[in-house]
């Protein structure tokens, strides 16, 4: 298993963004989003963007235009325009929402983003041509709580969420005068603005923290507070779902997943180290194996490192046996993985995955 680490200080990382050509990183935390140059062996920091007067929650950079989105608990949401000389101009977002803004995503084609936040309402927005701004239009109901997640579909026009009321829901997005008439899907034909098209409840009633479609938008999945990952298969619109897979495991909760491909998902979080999950609609779903397993890093360690030796040592010498080893995970994240992004992919699977951490380092991983 190869992976690369960067530690970049000891502030908590909220979210992180790869530019297309993987040659910038936006990091999001505290009240800035620093850009970091990556491509030499240590990444060095190039600007930071300060438009923000509160913790920024999440930064998205588009593939195709290289605009930046980055929203924050102060409310707002801004997008940076990049300029010919390497400088980005911010662009103010009309939200109106009054809670904090807690997630955000570019749609595939670019044409929109969507925002998640406290308010119980997503704000997707796009842009006013004649007034030269960034407007939004509010999908509210029936959401009951914060909003932790949003995701879009391949069609750009249906949107995943996943909120503190323990649902999991799909919607559309569909924004008339900018969006083409979508083609049908599995989630339904007709779909004007704010159509629920799923609703999925966490099987113990956890918060939901992230939720993802499939490549093929087939599908959707997301993890809960429960530490269980949920796998839906819709049948056809208004009908009940083909299958409903949910698998618990006993680790910490997740808060980020990723599909890899459409057998294959990858979800982080508490337990500071990825878990690859496989399965389909037919044989069902299952762990599959953990990525930079603690348990195989514990074994080559071969020390015995429990608490009674532990105590025995500081019985003995008066000291643990040495603050390092007492203190450090069997993990390369040392504290919760906040984030999963896809970096790389080869033969329409993802062959590499980026996280960030609340202790500040970024790592790849080739899964």
């Amino acid at each position: 298993m190869s992976h690369s680490s960067q530690s970049l200080g000891h502030v908590p990382i909220a979210d992180h963004s790869f530019s297309a050509d993987r040659s910038t990183l936006a990091l999001a935390r505290d009240i800035s989003v620093e850009l970091y140059d990556t491509s030499g062996p240590k990444y060095s920091l190039l600007t930071s963007l300060t438009g923000h007067d509160k913790t920024v929650t999440a930064v998205d950079i588009a593939p195709n235009s290289g605009r930046i989105v980055t929203c924050s608990q102060d409310r707002n949401a801004l997008v940076w325009e990049p300029a010919a000389d390497g400088t980005y101009k911010p662009t103010l977002v009309l939200l109106r929402i009054n809670r904090a803004a807690t997630y955000a995503r570019w749609s595939p084609d670019e044409k929109k983003f969507a925002v998640g936040s406290g308010a119980r309402a997503i704000a997707v927005c796009y842009f006013e041509e004649e007034n030269d701004w960034w407007v939004s239009r509010h999908i509210k109901k029936p959401l009951r709580s914060t909003v932790l997640s949003v995701a879009w579909h391949p069609n750009s026009v249906l949107l995943a969420a996943g909120s503190t009321d323990s649902h999991a829901r799909v919607f559309s997005a569909y924004v008339k005068d900018i969006d083409a008439r979508p083609s049908p899907t599995v989630w339904g034909e007709r779909v004007p603005f704010q159509t629920l098209c799923g609703d999925f409840v966490s099987p113990a009633g956890g918060w939901v923290h992230d939720a993802a479609f499939s490549p093929s938008g087939n599908a959707v999945a997301f993890v809960a507070h429960d530490s269980s990952l949920t796998i839906v298969y819709p049948s056809a619109p208004e009908q009940p779902p083909a299958a409903i897979i949910t698998v618990s495991t006993t680790l910490l909760p997740f808060v980020s997943m990723l599909w890899l491909s459409e057998s294959e998902i990858v979800a982080a979080g508490h337990d500071c180290h990825p878990v690859v999950f496989s399965g389909s609609e037919q044989r069902g779903w299952a762990i599959d194996h953990a990525v930079d397993d603690p348990q195989q890093a514990k074994k080559n360690v071969g020390k015995e490192n429990s608490a009674l030796n532990m105590f025995r040592q500081m019985d003995l010498k008066g000291t643990p046996t040495s603050a390092t080893e007492d203190s450090s995970l069997a993990t390369i994240h040392q504290n919760t993985i906040t984030k999963l992004r896809e970096y790389a992919s080869s033969g329409g699977r993802v062959s590499k995955i980026s996280s960030t951490g609340v202790d500040g380092k970024v790592v790849i991983f080739s899964v």
